[in-house]
């Protein structure tokens, strides 16, 4: 079932991003707690999961990104995208950026942005059939 998380979700959550580029579950603290409700409340902020069986195999985060331009037409950005182990290659992060792609249909965003740290030829041949292109923009990152 795909879904936006709820705030009881933050466990599992925390151990998908295992699956991410995480290594250890943060402590719980007055800033992980704060951090977490922060997201969880803000309207703008979709956490998207997909729950099997009870259980959250897979995730993204879609934030919509109000803007001045296009019209003032809104664009959303697309992170940490990520599916358990156990449950790749069945189609389940599909069903999520699909999800995501329809909240963006809804409240008429001019486009979606999405950047992956993947280098890895099936991940990014699984974005582009998802409909992402990696010709338009060029994306830069500096770390902080």
């Amino acid at each position: 079932m795909i879904r936006e998380a709820k705030k009881e979700d933050l466990g599992e959550l925390l151990k998908l991003y295992l699956f991410l580029h995480e290594d250890s579950i943060p402590e719980q603290s007055k800033h992980l707690e704060k951090t977490w409700n922060q997201i969880i409340e803000d309207p703008n902020h979709h956490l998207i999961v997909n729950e099997i069986d009870g259980r959250i195999v897979s995730s993204c985060v879609c934030v919509i990104i109000p803007n001045l331009t296009r019209n003032v037409r809104p664009y959303a950005f697309v992170e940490n995208v990520v599916t358990h182990a156990d449950y790749r290659g069945k189609g389940h992060a599909g069903e999520f950026l699909d999800y995501a792609k329809k909240i963006a249909e809804s409240e008429n965003y001019y486009k979606m942005m999405l950047l992956t740290g993947s280098k890895k030829a099936e991940t990014l041949r699984f974005y582009e059939k998802a409909g992402y292109n990696s010709s338009d923009k060029t994306a830069f990152i500096m770390w902080i």
